[in-house]
């Protein structure tokens, strides 16, 4: 059942601002902080599918059930879990007018694991041996070994085999001119500024309504809101506050969506202070998540101990929840020797419990968080210093300084669990960053996505929340709630629970746009 919440805050009309007077009333204009380096679904272009420009063999309904899209139906494994058959649909075409067949499939899957083209996608299908074309309308898929999600990997956007022609995705045209069988052809990208999406009149699932769209790059939060105020734009994603003052604004819906989204403070283990277990304890205890959400958040999100959120409610383990109790953190760091000394800062052997935190400079909702964090942590005795950093900053110091993160998903816990927790993971780009390693943990993760037991995978992902809350390897914080503001009167809209990848081009509130119309 979906649980996203929707608050319609007014739908009159008559004294909102005109919307971009150069948009047709069969089209509209959207504003995202996030400009996509590339469009190729193999450079991780909407990698869990809604893309508008790329279908999958799979996609998911408001449900976040799979639903065939290039497949004919939901495919199945076989009894060992270690073969998938996928019968594909017929009669349908890229943008360019060539015909969709099961060699595309095959050269998209074939392209993701060689290793020549360096997708950075590529290890999240390690499990995947190899595809081919098993009949005229169909392909399997050979696993290494049995991975119960791995429906939900069909999402992945199907490219024409015409595209991929070798060498480095990331030299490749495509990732500027994508062709896709998607809903929404490309037709301009003008970087920094705008990108540009037309109907596809021969869409297998029906030619959309909504003619036009265009997507405005705003990376500033307060500047997104001004521009939607004068009327620039027809909808956009904001942060909770600033959401919260189009409230009550003639013609404004204010849609309020439940996530897998979370943000957490990641402890890298090879810095000497984060690496130890007494301020790893400490630190979760210390922070008052409760009152971040209200405090930071407008009260839109939920308390994260881990990485599985609540909108997973079978897998999630109840008792692993950490309270706000900064009295057991001072004993817990009393007891590991972290005495207090100067200005409040605890140490111990010569060394300060002092560290730094980086947070991507232009993320408001990251410096929030960070902020927070440094303060609670403080009134327990560690100093945060915290560093507002560009990625190219950031990436190469996350091995030994601590980082707010964010990633999330509410189709299966192993699609982020195993990357960022598992030890084979380890510093592998953003997987495991922090080179956390548990033995536990590890078996556990193992049993749960080799499993085609469901009730195995549940307590197999139950245990490894357990565990985490004896060897915590970072702080979660909160699971977000996105927020959205919309201008006008529209018909089509599902309410979805997101991912942390949302907004226009995937998932958010026009995860299904080709079925929005404008009304009145």
């Amino acid at each position: 059942m979906v649980t996203a919440a929707v608050t319609v805050v007014s739908m009159g009309l008559a004294s909102c601002a005109a919307p971009d007077s150069r948009v047709r009333d069969d089209g509209v204009v959207l504003a995202d902080p996030y400009e996509d380096e590339s469009l190729h679904p193999l450079m991780g272009f909407a990698e869990q599918g809604m893309s508008k420009i790329f279908d999958g063999l799979v996609t998911h309904d408001a449900d976040r059930r799979p639903r065939p899209a290039l497949a004919a139906a939901v495919p199945e494994p076989s009894a060992d879990g270690k073969t998938w058959k996928v019968r594909l649909r017929t009669g349908v075409t890229f943008h360019d007018g060539s015909s969709f067949g099961p060699e595309d499939v095959v050269a998209t899957y074939r392209t993701l694991l060689d290793p020549a083209a360096a997708s950075p996608v590529a290890s999240s299908f390690r499990m995947l041996a190899g595809v081919r074309q098993s009949g005229p309308d169909s392909v399997e898929f050979r696993l290494r070994h049995t991975y119960a999600p791995f429906v939900h990997k069909l999402a992945l956007g199907i490219v024409p085999s015409e595209a991929l022609t070798g060498g480095r995705l990331e030299s490749s045209p495509f990732n500027t001119r994508p062709i896709g069988t998607g809903p929404y052809r490309f037709s301009e990208w003008r970087r920094g500024e705008r990108l540009v999406l037309t109907a596809n009149e021969d869409y297998w699932g029906g030619a959309p309504k909504i003619r036009r769209v265009t997507v405005v790059f705003v990376p500033d939060d307060n500047t997104r809101a001004q521009r939607m105020r004068r009327g620039d734009f027809d909808g956009t994603v904001l942060p909770p506050a600033l959401a919260g003052t189009f409230s009550g604004k003639d013609g404004m819906t204010i849609y309020s969506h439940d996530s897998a989204d979370y943000r957490g403070v990641m402890l890298p283990q090879k810095n000497p202070v984060t690496g130890d277990l007494a301020i790893r304890r400490a630190l979760n205890l210390a922070v008052d998540r409760e009152g971040m959400i209200r405090a930071l958040l407008a009260g839109r999100g939920r308390s994260a101990s881990g990485p599985v959120p609540q909108v997973l409610d079978e897998f999630a383990e109840p008792t692993a929840v950490w309270r706000h109790d900064p009295a057991e953190a001072r004993r817990i760091l009393d007891a590991a020797g972290w005495r207090t000394g100067a200005g409040g800062v605890r140490s111990r052997d010569g060394r300060q419990a002092r560290f730094t935190l980086m947070y991507p400079a232009g993320d408001s909702v990251r410096k929030a968080l960070a902020g927070g964090f440094a303060s609670d942590a403080a009134k327990v005795g560690i100093r945060v210093d915290l560093a507002g950093l560009g990625w190219d900053a950031i990436e190469p110091r996350m091995r030994n300084d601590a980082l707010v993160m964010g990633d999330g998903t509410p189709l299966d816990p192993d699609l982020v669990a195993y990357g960022l927790l598992h030890s084979a993971q380890a510093e592998d780009g953003f997987n495991n960053p922090g080179s956390y390693r548990d033995a536990t943990v590890d078996a556990e993760l193992d049993k749960a996505r080799s499993s085609s037991d469901q009730a195995v995978r549940v307590q197999a992902y139950k245990a490894v929340q357990r565990r985490l809350m004896d060897n915590p390897p970072w702080v979660f914080l909160v699971f977000l709630q996105h927020t959205y503001v919309m201008r006008g009167q529209w018909s089509g809209y599902e309410a979805v629970i997101d991912p942390h990848l949302h907004g226009v081009l995937t998932w958010g509130p026009w995860w299904n746009l080709e079925k929005w119309s404008r009304r009145g």
